[in-house]
C-alpha cells in the first residue's frame, strides 16, 4: 500500500485571501479615523506573510504605531480562523485535479491539519471535498484544543497517525510549513514541501524537507517516483 499525508491549507486550500481580507479587517478596526494608513496589497501582504514578518511588523509597515500593532496582531489571532473568514478559502488551482489522480491510482490518502474539526468539516461542506476523505483517514485537532504551537502540536498528530493506520509499503508526508517537515520528521518519513502555501521557498530550506515542489500536482509526480525507487531497491 502507498500512502500520502497531506496538510490541508497550502497543499489543499488557498488561504490568501482569508488572511489578506482579516489583514484588512484587522487594519481597519485598529486605525484612527483621522489616521493616514498604508493598506498594502495582496500581492505585498502574501509575500510577508510566506516571508514569516511578524504581525506586528506588518501593522507597522501599513501604519500603525506601535501599540496599534500589538492591538492589530491580537485581533488577527482572534479573528483569522472564525468561519465567516474561512468561507474565502478555496482549493488550489491543481488541489481537485490532484486529488482525483490519488484517489483513482488506488493510493491511501490521509488529511493530517491543525484545523479542528468544526473547520474542518466547514471546508468540506463548502468544497465537496469529504468523498476524499473517509471518516478514518481525517486527523485534525479536537474542537476545545489548546494549542501549543504546530511545531509541538502537528508531530504528535503524526505519531498518532502512524500508531492507528494500518502499514504501508511507502508513505509521504505533503505540506507547505516547518511544521509538516518536523511531523515528517519525527517518524522518519520523506517530507515534500510546496510552494502553494505560506511559507516561500527560503523559509522552506531552513527547515531541510527531501524535495520542495510547486503544488500538490508536481508533489504527487515526485512521490510517485520515489515510490517507484522505493520498490526497485526492496
Amino acid at each position: 500500500m502507498l500512502r500520502i499525508i497531506t496538510d490541508f491549507d497550502g497543499p489543499i486550500m488557498d488561504v490568501s485571501e482569508r488572511y489578506y481580507r482579516v489583514y484588512q479587517f484587522c487594519l481597519g478596526e485598529v486605525h484612527r479615523p483621522d489616521q493616514a494608513i498604508h493598506c498594502l496589497s495582496k500581492a505585498e501582504f502574501w509575500r510577508c506573510k510566506r516571508a514569516q514578518v511578524p504581525e506586528r511588523e506588518i501593522g507597522r509597515m501599513s501604519g500603525l504605531d506601535d501599540q496599534q500593532a500589538l492591538e492589530f496582531a491580537r485581533l488577527r489571532r482572534e479573528t483569522v480562523h472564525t468561519l465567516p473568514y474561512l468561507s474565502y478559502d478555496r482549493p488550489t488551482e491543481t488541489a481537485i485535479a490532484s486529488l482525483e489522480r490519488i484517489q483513482k491510482a488506488g493510493i491511501d490518502l490521509v488529511v493530517m491539519t491543525m484545523r479542528r474539526v468544526r473547520e474542518l468539516n466547514h471546508a468540506f461542506e463548502e468544497n465537496d471535498l469529504a468523498r476524499f476523505f473517509p471518516a478514518d483517514r481525517r486527523y485534525c485537532l479536537p474542537d476545545d484544543y489548546i494549542k501549543t504551537g504546530d511545531v509541538r502540536d502537528k508531530p504528535l498528530l503524526m505519531a498518532r497517525a502512524i500508531e492507528e493506520l494500518p502499514p504501508a509499503s511507502y508513505v509521504c508526508m505533503i505540506g507547505d510549513t516547518e511544521a509538516d517537515i518536523a511531523a515528517a520528521k519525527s517518524q522518519g518519513i520523506p517530507a515534500i514541501a510546496v510552494l502553494s502555501g505560506i511559507r516561500d521557498r527560503d523559509r522552506l530550506e531552513q527547515h531541510a524537507p527531501d524535495l520542495i515542489v510547486q503544488d500538490l500536482s508536481e508533489a504527487l509526480d515526485r512521490f510517485l517516483d520515489g515510490a517507484l525507487q522505493s520498490a526497485l531497491l526492496a
